[in-house]
This record gives C-alpha cells, structure tokens and sequence, in this order.
C-alpha cells in the first residue's frame, strides 16, 4: 500500500511539472507529500492509540407488560370500586444508556452516560390552522433524557484514586449494579427503587480504590432537596431537581465499603448523611428546620456452584419530617413540589435467588448458555414510621412475589420472563402482573 502510494504521488508529481513551472510544481507536489502520507502516517498511529483509549458500551431494556388491576389513581382509596376491572397493558424502554469513555494518560481519564428513560422525550413546534395560526409545541413522546454521569478521574494507585463530575452515588444494591445483567426482575429491584433514587447521580467528588480483598468509596455532594420527597417513594425524588443546578445550600457525604474475601461472595455496607431542608429555592420556608437524611445499606452478590443470590436491607431516618411536610404543603399550586405527607422512616428487604438449569445440560453449558430459573421477595414501606400529625397512609406498605426465568444465549444478552404479585393489606387489591423484557450490557471496544 506504501509503494502503491508513492507511485500516484510520483504521476501526480510528472504531470505537475509538465504543465506547471519546475518551482511552483515541485513545492505543489511537495505539499502533496505532506499532506498524503504524514496524515496516513499519523492517522494509523492515532487510530492504534484511539482503539486502546477510547471505551464505548452501554445497556438497555425492552419490557411488555401486562397488569392485571385497576390503574385507576384512586384505587387505593376506593379500592372496592375498582376490584373486578380488566387491567391494562403497555411497553417500555425503561432504560437505554449510551457509555463514552477516554483515557487522556498520565492517569487521568473520562467516562460519561446519557440515559434515555422510557424512550426519552419528543416533542416538535407547529402552526395550528384551527388556532388561528399560532406556533404550538406539542409533546409528542413521555419519558426523560439524563446525563447519568460525567467524571474525570486521576489514578494515583489501585488504592487511591480521584474522580470529579456527575457521579453514581453508590447507597444500596441496586445504586452501584444497575445493569439489566446485573439483577433477575424484568424491571429493578422493587423496594430499593422505590424509597431511594435510583440510579442515584450527582455532581461531585469521589475518592475510591481497591486494598486487597477491599473496595472503598467516600463522596461529598450536595444534599437531597426536602421540598421533593412524598409518600409513596419517601426521597427517591430528591435528586431529581427540576432546575439547571442542583441545589447546594446543604452537603452531604456518601460511602460504600465492599468485601471480597470470599471465593464467588461479594459483601458491602453504604451510608448517606445530608442535611436536606433548606435545599429549596425557597430557603425561608425551611430556616428553622434540619431535615437530616440517614441512610444505612446492607447488601450481598453469591456466584458459585451454579446459583446466584442476592439481597438487601435499607433504612432510613428523616428528622423533621412533620414540619417538612407542612412546609411542603404551603409551597403553592405551582410548586414542583408533590405537596405530599413525608415519613420519618422508610425500610426496604429485599433478596432473590436463582439456579441455573443448562449447568446441568452438557451441550448448552459448553456453549456457555445458562437459564436461571429465579424467585425474588420485596418488603418496603415509604411510611414505615411517621411523625406527630403525619398520618400513615398503609397503602404503601407493600410486598411483592416474582418468579420467572432470565435466558443467556450470550454473556451480555439477557431474555426474562416472570409472573408478580404485589401483595398489599387486606383493604385494598393486590396487584398481579406478567411481564417479558430483553436487555444487554456491555462494553464495545
């Protein structure tokens, strides 16, 4: 290819100098050189140096499901009413991320997602002929698009390392493995999804490393905001802010201590302590109050002989929840507030398990396919306890029994299936729901 390259710059070169000045061809022809091979020279080295820098991957979900209860949003507060209906169906893309990641060298490096939750958002401007021509947006598709991470990181050591920027804040199971791969319901682990933010991201700082058989992680980030917590997911909703920033009138701090002492068993405690009220732009409205967050998470990972099991234990603690949720509920109509009752205390259990039947089949264990037959057990309650005159809705007491199968043709391709039950106390329906999904993860190159 070289002596192929040489020859066409050499015409290129003969025919220059038999129409143009000796001068003015040779220097064209020089700059053709130039411009020809130190490019191609270049390009080959800088592509060799792209393909081992840059780290491209991702995951996403597709799941049809179909809920054999009443949607209706009083369900839970006329429960009767709505106890023989049909039920309701639809699909989703819960979650599809795209991952960029670089290495500059000299141990620093990049790494970013973008998430698109339940296919994003559409929406598109026209001129409405029956509104007297007036330019209309128009929403044509649900869903939300976020910057899930942004870092840059500095690697001192395998022990110590800095990471800077939008980050996973990694409180709980599900927080620090919330790949599709990485769990058997078709949709997130119910409970921890449901009290606490999930995936958890936000700007900040990160210290983190490995020690032997020992992973650490400290963060510092802006508190949660009070004026965003509600009944029915206690302070899942506090990360979400509504506006360009986040919030920073309150800090707080974030860590996870993983253990992998034992073969095929992975153990880990995390914990977040924030101060919360006074992280609204109505600051005035919170003066007098703490709104100190606590959370404590227990969770493990068994991968050996054939099974994997998981679990979770999280609790959490609010101070000032009553006077939070009177705050709450004077902000005005619109307020991006829920303007709902907030609980002092959440809890969430969860643990599931899972066999895998082809280990037992030569042909489809040598081609490395499994199909794991799982159950799974959820129990979480976002008012597990209230304060003063907060009332316990018991509605969001709640239980859950899947079971179902995840099929791996491949490593980083999931196929589930599983049958739900949503048990809720004896006043209201509880909630049956099948559901099929098809997810990857996985890193390109």
């Amino acid at each position: 290819m070289h002596h192929e390259n040489e020859r066409i710059l050499f015409i290129v070169y003969k025919v220059l100098v038999m129409f143009k000045s000796f001068f003015k061809a040779k220097l064209l022809a020089m700059s053709l050189v130039l411009m020809i091979c130190i490019p191609m020279q270049a390009q080959t080295a800088s592509s060799d140096s792209l393909h081992k820098r840059l780290t491209l991957g991702g995951y996403g979900e597709a799941v049809m499901s179909r809920m054999f209860y009443s949607n209706n949003y009083k369900r839970y507060t006329n429960a009767d009413l709505y106890k023989n209906d049909d039920g309701f169906g639809q699909f989703d893309l819960p979650h599809v991320v795209i991952y960029i990641g670089y290495d500059f060298g000299h141990g620093w490096s990049m790494g970013s997602e973008i998430e698109f939750e339940h296919g994003g958002t559409e929406s598109a401007v026209e001129i409405e002929e029956e509104e007297t021509g007036e330019y209309e947006t128009e929403t044509e598709r649900g869903g939300e698009v976020a910057l899930e991470q942004f870092w840059i990181q500095k690697r001192f050591s395998r022990a110590l390392n800095l990471r800077m920027g939008h980050i996973i804040v990694p409180v709980g199971a599900t927080n620090q493995h919330h790949m599709p791969t990485e769990f058997f319901t078709v949709y997130r682990p119910e409970g921890e999804s449901t009290i606490l933010p999930c995936t958890w991201h936000q700007t900040g700082v990160s210290l983190w490393g490995k020690v032997s058989d020992w992973r650490y992680e400290l963060q510092f980030l802006a508190g949660l905001e009070a004026d965003l917590f509600d009944a029915k997911n206690w302070v899942n909703g506090g990360s979400a802010s509504p506006y360009e920033f986040d919030i920073a009138n309150a800090y707080a701090v974030a860590g996870r201590l993983d253990n992998y002492s034992v073969p095929g068993l992975r153990m880990a405690v995390s914990g977040y302590y924030g101060k919360t009220a006074i992280n609204s732009l109505k600051q005035y409205k919170y003066d007098e109050l703490e709104g100190n967050l606590l959370i404590g998470a227990f969770d493990f990972h068994y991968d050996a002989h054939n099974w994997v099991v998981r679990g979770n234990f999280d609790y959490g603690h609010l101070s000032d929840s009553e006077k939070i949720t009177k705050a709450n509920k004077e902000l005005g109509k619109n307020s991006v507030s829920p303007q709902t009752s907030v609980a002092s205390d959440a809890i969430a259990v969860g643990a599931e398990a899972g066999y895998d039947i082809f280990s037992q089949i030569t042909r489809m264990r040598n081609r490395s396919q499994k199909m794991y037959v799982f159950a799974r057990y959820d129990y979480y309650d976002s008012m597990y306890k209230t304060q003063g005159s907060v009332v316990d809705n018991p509605c969001w007491g709640r239980q859950k029994m899947t079971f179902g199968v995840n099929y791996k043709p491949i490593e980083q391709i999931v196929i589930k299936g599983e049958w739900s039950k949503r048990l809720l106390k004896s006043q209201f329906n509880d909630e049956p729901t099948l559901s099929l999904g098809v997810a990857y993860s996985g890193f390109f190159r």
